[in-house]
């Protein structure tokens, strides 16, 4: 299986070196590690590993522990395939996606942000959803009482971790959510704002969602 890992760790030489050394011990294959952020004589990092299905999780957390000044963030499963371009491949498709524009973008988004769904609902009340993906809640889909803004990541008492965004153009809002792991960083965040802002501009898009709200009622 693929598992994202979310470390924090002193920005010194030689840290990372001893987070891959346990980690070859303890029997992961890292295929991607990505910086998240670095400052203060600390870095965030994401790696994405291989992990064999029948080892338990709790060997991983053990042995990261166990090296000095290190935090494990979060371990959770990802979906993402590692040292590809997903971004540049779904709006590839969404450009020729016509009135599948929009859920095609839902459907895609848990994948690249190792989440476990997305959705979309109209922005007044009561909120009709328009699209959800196959993971969604079937009822009562957690979106804010407002609409923020510009994206914005939170975690709800009941510990899912969400991002919500305006989809200004459309009068929608879109949620993206996953229960395991750290909250949403801001560098996710931001990813996705960049994601969003191009799937507007798109003119296809808008034609395509237009005759869709024209052509039937949401759902």
């Amino acid at each position: 299986m693929l598992l994202r890992l979310r470390i924090s760790l002193p920005d010194r030489p030689g840290s990372l070196s001893q987070v891959t050394r346990v980690l070859g011990v303890a029997g992961a294959d890292i295929i991607q590690l990505v910086v998240l952020e670095r400052g203060e004589g600390r870095a965030v990092d994401d790696l994405t590993v291989f992990w064999p299905d029948s080892a338990p999780r709790a060997d991983l957390l053990h042995g990261l522990e166990g090296v000095s000044g290190v935090t494990v963030e979060g371990v959770w499963g990802t979906r993402e395939a590692p040292g590809t371009y997903p971004e540049l491949e779904i709006l590839k498709y969404i450009t020729t996606a016509g009135d599948r524009a929009l859920a095609t973008l839902i459907d895609s988004l848990p994948v690249l942000f190792s989440a476990d769904w997305a959705a979309a609902a109209t922005e007044d009340s009561p909120r009709a959803v328009v699209h959800s993906s196959w993971r969604a809640p079937k009822d009562d889909i957690p979106f804010p009482p407002i609409t923020p803004p510009r994206p914005q990541a939170h975690t709800l008492p009941s510990g899912l971790h969400i991002v919500s965004a305006p989809l200004p153009p459309l009068a929608l809002t879109f949620m993206l959510a996953r229960s395991e792991g750290p909250p949403f960083h801001r560098i996710e965040v931001h990813r996705l704002t960049r994601i969003l802002e191009i799937f507007l501009t798109l003119p296809a898009v808008e034609r395509g969602i237009a005759r869709t709200f024209r052509g039937s009622p949401a759902r």
